[in-house]
């Protein structure tokens, strides 16, 4: 079972973030293209992409895991990782984010770029995600793939991905821009549920 505190975390961010308007379309095509590429490949890794691989798309990894445990009750059609143009590491304010969602998060080793262990489930038996910086040819990320593009400069600036099935656009907001200011912790909160919700509604349209 997921921890109670995170599927809390992950129902009230489906309702706040729940789409509309150009949003709504944006994210109904992001939910088009999964499927579509689902009747081709049966299990494609799906890789959210952003520049340093070190905020929005482990937000998004983490919780594209957590919605497709929850939604399809451990069956899985995708394996989940994410990915940078560059490697740098998971940047400590959005693993702080996720702990304070009710993720347990362990740091090991790996120096500049450790090796987070991050657990959503009861069930202490279970693989724990493994969260790290890596770039697009890291021997994690699989083909084939679908490479989903979570930050502008990532989609500007990798027009190609190599192996991938299909290049999808679903662009956030850098929490950065609140590092060790006040409204830190609120900010990098607020997009980890943005981003929770958008992909609440995006895979409960593929399940």
């Amino acid at each position: 079972m997921i921890h109670s505190a995170i599927e809390t975390f992950l129902r009230k961010a489906a309702r706040t973030w729940y789409p509309s308007g150009d949003r709504m379309d944006l994210l109904d095509d992001v939910t088009y293209a999964l499927k579509e590429q689902l009747r081709h490949e049966p299990k494609p890794m799906l890789v959210f992409v952003c520049t340093h691989n070190s905020r929005r798309s482990h937000f998004a990894r983490v919780w594209a895991e957590v919605v497709q445990h929850q939604l399809t009750k451990r069956r899985n059609p995708f394996a989940m990782e994410s990915a940078g143009t560059e490697a740098t590491a998971c940047n400590p304010r959005m693993v702080a984010s996720l702990e304070r969602a009710g993720f347990i998060i362990e740091k090991g080793a790996g120096g500049d770029n450790p090796v987070y262990s991050c657990r959503y489930t009861q069930n202490e038996d279970s693989t724990p995600m493994k969260l790290w910086s890596k770039t697009l040819d890291d021997p994690a990320i699989k083909r084939p793939l679908l490479a989903v593009m979570t930050c502008s400069d990532a989609d500007q600036n990798c027009p190609f991905v190599p192996g991938a099935l299909a290049r999808i656009r679903m662009t956030y907001k850098d929490p950065k821009s609140s590092d060790d200011t006040p409204a830190e912790a609120q900010t990098y909160d607020e997009r980890s549920a943005q981003i929770a919700g958008e992909l609440h509604y995006v895979l409960s349209g593929i399940y």
